[in-house]
């Protein structure tokens, strides 16, 4: 487990469009460009073995062009292919704040972070008082029906707040804005109530017909 004054000042950042990664949350990563397998290979180096996943800002007024929020993830498991490329899975740690971009030699971006705000991503698991399991599982199997999907529903039943609902933010097909709004969540009710109004909206598909009640 990491702890608040374990986490670095500078951390690697790995801009991906559309791939969410939560705290206590696992996120499989195909690593295979030059640049990040660099990236991979000095991480592992470091006591923390942080990764800093961040989404793109496509907006034209992004210094950066990343989104200001992001999750970083401990390497916890890697394995390298015949022709050099590895398979890693990232535990998440804790959500930060980018505060700037520094400039480095590496073929990777590297920025200085505030983890500020984030105590809770280092805490136990959260739970959801409010959370209506039985009506919530009505309205995502519509959602797999309408898009020919399946699941295992045992296990979503049986699996804790934080596991279905953090889970099913990552999986499920949303664009890369509704991505970081899940993100950026402040608690587990926030993030549920945002992931029952995105799956209520692609219910919807613009004819108003679909609510959850």
């Amino acid at each position: 487990m990491i702890h608040a004054a374990d986490l670095p000042e500078t951390i690697a950042v790995f801009p991906l469009a559309g791939a969410l990664l939560l705290p206590r949350s696992r996120l499989p990563l195909h690593i295979f460009e030059p640049r990040y397998l660099q990236m991979l290979e000095d991480t592992l180096k470091t006591p923390q073995r942080l990764i800093g996943m961040i989404q793109p800002n496509p907006r034209p007024n992004c210094a950066t062009g990343l989104q200001t929020i992001g999750c970083a993830g401990r390497v916890t498991q890697f394995s390298e292919t015949e022709d050099g490329r590895y398979m890693i899975t990232l535990a998440g740690a804790s959500r930060f704040r980018i505060s700037k971009e520094i400039e480095c030699f590496s073929p990777y971006r590297r920025c200085e972070v505030s983890w500020t705000g984030f105590d809770r991503d280092l805490g136990r698991c959260e739970t959801d008082p409010d959370f209506d399991r039985t009506a919530f599982l009505q309205l995502l199997q519509r959602l797999f029906e309408r898009r020919g999907m399946s699941t295992d529903w045992d296990t979503l039943r049986d699996a804790t707040d934080e596991l279905l609902i953090n889970s099913l933010s990552m999986l499920l097909d949303f664009s890369p804005e509704d991505k970081q709004a899940l993100l950026e969540a402040p608690s587990l009710s926030t993030r549920r109530e945002t992931l029952v109004t995105l799956i209520e909206f692609a219910l919807r598909g613009g004819t108003g017909e679909e609510t959850w009640q």
